[in-house]
C-alpha cells in the first residue's frame, strides 16, 4: 500500500462524505415532504401519478399493509419483465432480431432485476434487444431502488415515531424517491457519462475491419446448422479467417447512470463497467464509484435527521467509512503484492522479480490497482455488483474481501436502503448484546428493545447466511452444481460460494469462471435472490410497526450512548462477530486455502 494508493482511497473517501452530506439534507426534505420541489414544483406531477393510480396520498398503511403493497408491486414487476423477455422477438426496437430467452433464464433474469440483485448469467450483447434493456431492465433499476429507500424510510420512521400504527405509504414513497432523487440524479451522471465517451443511441450493430486477420479452425456444418462429420464419425474441420468484428450499439449511458446509482449492476454489456462503451475513463469510473455508494452514505444523514439527532447517523457513517477503509487497504494491498509463484519464472529469485507492478491480470490499464481495488471493495460493499475488472483474477486474498464484504451483510453503505436498514438490524443487535452484559433493558434511539424485535433481527440477520450457505452445500454436492466449475480445487469451491453468497446478498457480481447459465442454477439461484431481498425487507417492516407503536424514552444514567467512538466499535464488532463465526469454515475452505497454496508454492 503505497502513497499513491492511500492517496486514492483517502481523496475518494473525502469526496464521497462530501457528497453525502448535501444529498442527504436534500433527500430528507423530499421524503418528509418539506421540500419546495414536493410542496410546489414537482405537486403537480406527483398527484396525476397518484390519480392514475387510485392511490390516496394523505392515507398512511400499517406495516402489514406496507409490507404486502412492497410484495405484490415487485411480484408484478417480476411477471412484466419475464413476458418481455419471452417475447421480445416480437417487439419493437431489436434492430439485431434477437429471440427470447429460455423460461429458466427468463426466469432467473426477472427475478435479478426486480430484487435488485442484477445478476447477468449471458450475453446482453447477443441475448436482449433494446427495448428489453430499457422497458424492462432500466425501468426494473428505477423501482427496485426505490422500493429499497421506501422500506428504510419506514424504518427510520419507526424510529422517529411513538404511539403510532402506520409508517407511512409505500407508493408516495416510491414516487416521491424516483421522481425527485434518482431521475434528476440519474439525467445528470447520464450526460456526464455521454461527455466521456459513453454511447447512446439506437443504432443496429456497426461491423468494421479489423486491424488484422484472425485464423482458426472450426467444424464444418451443414445447412440446417448440423456438424459435418467424415466416415470415422470426426467433425470435419475447415479453415475460417475473420476479418471484420461486430461492435454493439445501444442506449448505454441512460442505463448505466442508474446502474450505480440504484446500486444495480448489470452491465449494459458483458464486460460491464470494464467495457470502454460503459466507463470509458478514470474520471467515468470516479464517478461511477461515488454514485455507487453516494446514496447509501447520504442515507444515514437522512436517519439523523428525521430521528432529529444528527449524531446517531453519524456514527452509522463512521462505522461504515471505517470498514471501507479498512477493505480498501486490504484489497489494495493483495494485488499489488501480486503472485509469488511468478518468480519462478524469472533467473533472478530476489523480490524485485515478484510480478512487478502487481496483478494487473482482469484489469484495465485505463484505470489500474488503485482504482480497480476500490471499485471492487465499492460494488461489493454496496450490494451493486458492477465490476470494472474481473474478479475472477484476483488473487487469493484479493478475491476474499470482496467475499468478506457480501458476507458481511453489504451493509458498509450497501445498497440504496437495504445498506442502512441491514446496519441498523446490526445496531439493534449491538445494544441487545450491550444490555445483556450490563443487565439492563436495551434501548436504541429513544426504543426499548424487547424480545420481538429481537427475534425479527435474528431473522433477519441469518437469512442471507442460511440461504448462502445451503446454496453452495447443494451446487458442491450436486453433478449438476459441479458441472459448471472451470477451476478444480479451492478456487472452483470459492467460485460456487461467491454465486450463492451473491445472489443471497443481491449483490450480483461474481468469480466469471463459473457456468451458471444451466436450469439448476438459473432457479437455485433465483429462489436464494427472492428471499434474501424480501425476508429481511418484512422483518425490517415488522420491527419499524414495532418501534412506532412503541413510547419514545429519555435518555438516563444508565442508557448506552450510541453516538460515540464505543457504539461504533460494538456496531461494527456486531457485524464482524456476525459474519467471522457464520462464514470462517466456509472461508477457510475457499480463499484461504488457496492462498495457503499459493505461498506454499503449489
Amino acid at each position: 500500500m503505497n502513497a499513491n494508493n492511500l492517496f486514492h482511497t483517502a481523496l475518494f473517501i473525502v469526496v464521497l462524505i462530501a457528497v453525502a452530506i448535501p444529498l442527504g439534507r436534500y433527500m430528507t426534505a423530499i421524503l418528509d415532504g418539506s421540500s419546495v420541489v414536493v410542496r410546489r414544483i414537482g405537486r403537480p406531477v406527483e398527484h396525476l401519478f397518484y390519480r392514475l393510480a387510485g392511490v390516496d396520498p394523505q392515507a398512511e398503511m400499517s406495516w402489514k399493509h406496507y409490507a404486502l403493497a412492497v410484495l405484490l408491486f415487485n411480484l408484478l414487476g417480476t411477471f412484466a419483465v419475464y413476458a418481455i423477455l419471452r417475447a421480445q422477438q416480437w417487439l419493437p426496437a431489436n434492430p439485431q432480431a434477437l429471440g427470447p430467452m429460455t423460461p429458466d433464464a427468463a426466469f432467473d433474469t426477472a427475478v435479478s432485476f426486480v430484487t435488485n440483485t442484477n445478476w447477468q448469467d449471458y450475453t446482453p450483447e447477443s441475448t436482449v434487444s433494446y427495448l428489453t434493456q430499457m422497458l424492462a431492465f432500466t425501468v426494473q433499476n428505477f423501482l427496485s431502488a426505490a422500493t429499497g429507500i421506501a422500506v428504510v424510510v419506514a424504518l427510520i420512521r419507526g424510529f422517529a415515531r411513538h404511539t403510532v400504527k402506520t409508517i407511512g405509504n409505500f407508493w408516495v414513497d416510491l414516487t416521491r424517491t424516483t421522481l425527485y432523487i434518482l431521475l434528476p440524479i440519474s439525467f445528470v451522471l447520464a450526460l456526464v457519462f455521454v461527455s466521456q465517451g459513453a454511447i447512446q443511441n439506437f443504432k443496429a450493430y456497426e461491423n468494421v475491419s479489423t486491424v488484422q486477420v484472425t485464423s482458426y479452425q472450426a467444424p464444418k456444418t451443414d445447412a440446417q446448422g448440423n456438424p459435418v462429420k467424415d466416415a470415422k464419425g470426426n467433425p470435419v474441420m475447415q479453415d475460417v479467417k475473420v476479418d471484420t468484428q461486430a461492435i454493439a450499439m445501444g442506449p448505454v449511458a441512460s442505463q448505466e447512470a442508474i446502474k450505480m446509482l440504484g446500486t444495480n449492476g448489470g452491465g449494459f454489456f458483458n464486460a460491464n463497467s470494464a467495457h470502454p462503451y460503459e466507463n470509458p475513463t478514470p474520471f467515468s469510473n470516479f464517478v461511477q464509484m461515488i454514485a455507487m455508494l453516494g446514496i447509501g452514505a447520504a442515507l444515514c444523514v437522512v436517519f439523523g435527521r428525521m430521528v432529529g439527532d444528527g449524531r446517531q447517523g453519524y456514527a452509522v457513517l463512521a462505522a461504515m467509512t471505517v470498514a471501507f477503509a479498512v477493505a480498501c487497504w486490504g484489497e489494495i494491498s493483495a494485488e499489488q503484492s501480486g503472485n509469488p509463484l511468478f518468480a519462478s519464472l524469472h533467473v533472478d529469485q530476489s523480490a524485485s522479480a515478484l510480478q512487478a507492478g502487481g496483478n494487473e491480470e482482469g484489469k484495465e490499464v485505463r484505470f489500474g490497482i488503485a482504482d480497480s481495488g476500490i471499485f471492487t471493495v465499492a460494488t461489493t460493499s454496496a450490494s451493486c455488483g458492477a465490476v470494472d475488472n474481473m474478479h475472477d483474477s484476483l488473487t487469493p486474498m484479493g478475491g476474499f474481501v470482496p467475499l468478506l464484504m457480501m458476507q458481511l451483510g453489504e451493509v458498509v453503505f450497501g445498497g440504496v436502503g437495504s445498506g442502512l436498514y441491514g446496519m441498523l438490524v446490526f445496531a439493534l443487535l449491538g445494544v441487545f448484546i450491550a444490555g445483556l452484559m450490563i443487565g439492563r433493558t436495551p434501548e436504541y434511539v429513544g426504543k426499548k428493545i424487547e424480545s420481538y424485535e429481537m427475534k425479527m433481527v435474528a431473522i433477519a440477520v441469518l437469512v442471507m447466511p442460511f440461504l448462502a450457505l445451503v446454496g453452495t452445500s447443494i451446487g458442491v454436492l450436486s453433478p449438476s452444481g459441479t458441472a459448471g466449475i472451470a477451476n478444480p480445487g479451492a478456487h472452483g469451491f470459492s467460485e460456487i460460494l461467491y454465486a450463492f453468497t451473491s445472489a443471497a446478498n443481491n449483490n450480483g457480481s461474481a468469480f466469471a469462471g463459473l457456468s451458471v447459465n444451466t436450469p439448476f442454477y438459473n432457479v437455485l439461484l433465483a429462489v436464494a435472490m427472492w428471499f434474501g431481498r424480501f425476508v429481511p425487507v418484512v422483518t425490517v417492516l415488522a420491527i419499524a410497526g414495532s418501534l412506532a407503536a412503541k413510547k419514545r424514552l429519555a435518555p438516563t444514567e444508565g442508557t448506552l450512548p450510541t453516538h460515540g467512538p464505543l457504539f461504533v466499535v460494538l456496531l461494527l464488532g456486531s457485524v464482524i462477530l456476525i459474519g467471522a463465526l457464520t462464514f470462517v469454515p466456509a472461508l477457510a475452505l475457499g480463499p484461504v486455502a488457496e492462498h495457503l497454496s499459493m505461498i506454499a508454492g503449489h
